[in-house]
């Protein structure tokens, strides 16, 4: 069964600035909840027991939010106010499964990932990238179901359009094993319009296998300096160990851009 995730969040956050030159892009807030909560609530629900941050010196931020104890305490013996004593109470809940590491420069998924190699228990653990909420479905239960079905590592997937596969890890279909779920002959990341395999979209939620942390050691960073755990997966792939790209039935926000922070604002206010 798996009980611990990996959510990288050392990243600059640049897609968000001015609002992330000042402040952690995990806790803006959406519709009054910081981004990172909705991310935990996830893990809960699909009974994750253990959550590893990997945060950098300027995410310092994200440590102190769940570490405010003192300026709790004083405002609940001021107020007894029932809402921030239910807060407080959510934030303690929330700490007692996280582990904070550290990633000194923003080197990519793959960098970051490694950094918690020492702290993975068991053959398999789950990995989520906080930009991406998927709303109305659980998708990394969803997920689990699968893995705990077929015993293999599963990556969310979505079509997205062939304008902007540069922005996300793309993949080839090998054979498919029912409507929402597929074996994956190969995946890159963020190739051009015209060398893109196919439309079909890594989304950040990743079931990977403990084997992973010995092809992230192999391998170099690339032009930009970073290490992408899509290279690890493909050369996982070539050692014949399958990957399945998973079609998710929630709905896709994507919270790293100015636009989709503000659709993602809007769309949970509906709820």
């Amino acid at each position: 069964m798996i009980k611990q995730a990996i959510i990288p969040l050392a990243g600059l956050g640049t897609r968000l600035l001015p609002l992330t030159s000042v402040f952690a892009k995990e806790l803006l807030p959406i519709n009054g909840k910081p981004g990172i909560e909705y991310i935990l609530d996830e893990c809960i629900e699909a009974g994750i027991k253990e959550v590893i941050f990997i945060i950098s010196k300027n995410k310092m931020m994200i440590k102190k939010y769940f570490y405010n104890d003192n300026f709790y305490k004083k405002i609940i013996k001021r107020k007894r106010d029932p809402r921030i004593i239910d807060e407080y109470k959510k934030i303690i809940k929330y700490r007692k499964m996280i582990k904070f590491v550290f990633q000194e420069k923003p080197l990519g998924t793959g960098d970051a990932v490694l950094k918690a190699k020492k702290f993975i228990k068991d053959k398999y653990f789950l990995m989520l990238l906080p930009d991406d909420l998927i709303i109305k479905q659980n998708c990394s239960k969803s997920m689990i179901s699968i893995h705990k079905r077929l015993k293999l590592s599963v990556m969310a997937s979505m079509k997205v359009n062939k304008e902007d596969v540069s922005r996300w890890g793309i993949y080839n279909i090998k054979k498919k094993i029912d409507n929402k779920n597929f074996i994956i002959k190969s995946v890159v990341e963020k190739p051009t319009t015209k060398l893109a395999p196919s439309n079909n979209a890594v989304i950040g939620r990743y079931i990977l296998p403990k084997s992973i942390f010995a092809k992230l050691l192999e391998l170099k960073p690339n032009k930009s300096g970073e290490v992408h755990i899509t290279d690890a997966i493909q050369s996982l792939i070539n050692d014949d160990n399958e990957f399945i790209g998973h079609n998710f039935s929630g709905k896709y926000l994507d919270c790293g851009t100015m636009k989709g922070y503000i659709n993602s604002n809007l769309e949970i206010a509906k709820k």
